[in-house]
């Protein structure tokens, strides 16, 4: 079409689509990707995403893989959805989640959605509906929901996580950020990026905050469980009576299986108001104008929710104990780099680099592409969830992968380091 027709001239949505896109985790990845010497010997390393799908210590349990296949085979789920979900599944969701819960939460309180990725979506797209609206997000945190705000045209304010407390939240930092246009605030626990796992009195201080300030809590617990320290998981619906809570998760982590786009967003909400304010009836809205989850898949939800063996959960854990271990000693070795708190949760660290230690690297960014170049390994910038010149390295790998990778940073490092 020609420029200057109605319709006709798409470059400024392209402009703000490929924006939103290179906030992302698989955005900035791909351009590290491209880096890599495609003449190396060496496999590649991927230390920058949190899929350790692909290594059989890291594989999901046949009881999972079975109710998937006895969904299929049933011929019961071959219809279409409805739009918040089957009733079983949400009714499994809603058992499994208040198991850790004061009260009992109901199906009603369940929307089943595409893997967390969606809830994300439903939820920003919801607060972007209200005009001059803006949500704080965690700095550092999870970059879907920057991408998901700056493609909805969402004003975003950032809060500091403190590395020097265990990365946990600047409370103060709220309380200074929000006016009476802040609609919800993100909390991410067990913590991505950092490793870190809130304390249950921390929580509860977040909860007074948010009630404090009128908006609600969105917790993004899709680290469900996947806690290693002395730290236990807290989830944030403990504190729903004091502040309205919605809960995203799904089983991509705590099974290993993100591949399946099984997840849920939950309400809990027993002083109604979430309901009373318009927030429940407008994501039901706007769930009937999104895509289901694969009937079948949703199928599976009770048996892998209700049935599956302790022993799994229990050699997941101590593999991502020993991973982490690993992890924190090897980057101890290396002299530009400090990791402020040993990973307790999850699949990744944050690292600062000391770049007054090394030659011919600007920044977070040039440090990633020249050891993709270099080394064939993959680890994440720190820009890209909000800290500059810090690396988020992932240590949900096979403990001998995890190694040589890490030992291909610190030749690396070696090489790069100015001379004393």
């Amino acid at each position: 079409m020609e420029k200057g027709r109605k319709g006709g001239d798409y470059r400024e949505t392209a402009e703000q689509l490929n924006a939103a896109a290179a906030m992302t985790v698989r955005g900035v990845v791909e351009a590290l990707m491209k880096k890599l010497d495609k003449e190396e010997s060496r496999c590649m390393i991927h230390l920058g995403q949190g899929d350790p799908s692909t290594f059989p210590c890291f594989r999901t349990t046949p009881l999972a893989e079975d109710a998937m296949v006895d969904a299929l085979r049933s011929a019961k789920f071959n219809c279409y959805s409805s739009s918040v979900g089957i009733l079983p599944a949400r009714r499994a969701i809603a058992e499994y989640l208040s198991s850790d819960l004061p009260e009992e939460l109901s199906p009603d309180d369940v929307y089943v959605t595409v893997g967390c990725t969606q809830a994300i979506e439903i939820i920003i797209s919801v607060i972007a509906a209200r005009p001059g609206a803006n949500i704080l997000l965690p700095k550092p945190g999870y970059p879907m929901y920057e991408a998901r705000a700056a493609f909805s045209k969402l004003e975003v304010r950032h809060f500091d996580l403190l590395p020097e407390k265990g990365w946990e939240v600047d409370i103060d930092a709220i309380e200074a950020l929000a006016d009476e246009n802040t609609v919800a605030m993100v909390i991410v626990s067990p913590g991505n990026p950092c490793g870190n796992v809130f304390m249950h009195q921390h929580l509860k201080k977040v909860a007074e905050t948010a009630r404090k300030l009128g908006i609600f809590v969105i917790a993004d617990e899709v680290y469900d469980h996947l806690v290693f320290g002395k730290k236990p998981f807290v989830p944030m619906a403990k504190f729903g009576s004091i502040v309205p809570v919605i809960t995203m998760g799904s089983i991509s982590k705590r099974w290993i299986v993100p591949g399946w786009r099984i997840g849920w967003m939950v309400t809990c909400d027993p002083n109604g108001i979430l309901k009373n304010s318009g927030i429940v009836d407008s994501i039901k809205s706007y769930i009937n104008i999104s895509s289901d989850v694969a009937t079948f898949t949703q199928g599976a939800i009770p048996q892998i929710l209700e049935k599956t063996n302790e022993d799994f959960f229990s050699n997941i854990i101590n593999t991502l104990k020993r991973t982490a271990e690993i992890c924190y000693s090897k980057i101890k070795e290396i002299p530009c780099m400090d990791c402020p708190q040993k990973p307790e949760g999850s699949m990744s660290a944050m690292v600062k680099l000391n770049l007054s230690l090394l030659k011919d690297i600007s920044d977070d960014m040039d440090f990633c592409l020249k050891l993709a170049e270099e080394e064939s390994v993959i680890v994440l910038p720190g820009f890209a969830v909000g800290l500059k010149n810090w690396l988020r390295i992932t240590f949900a790998v096979e403990p001998a992968s995890l190694g040589e990778g890490l030992n291909r940073i610190i030749d690396f490092c070696k090489r790069h380091a100015k001379q004393q």
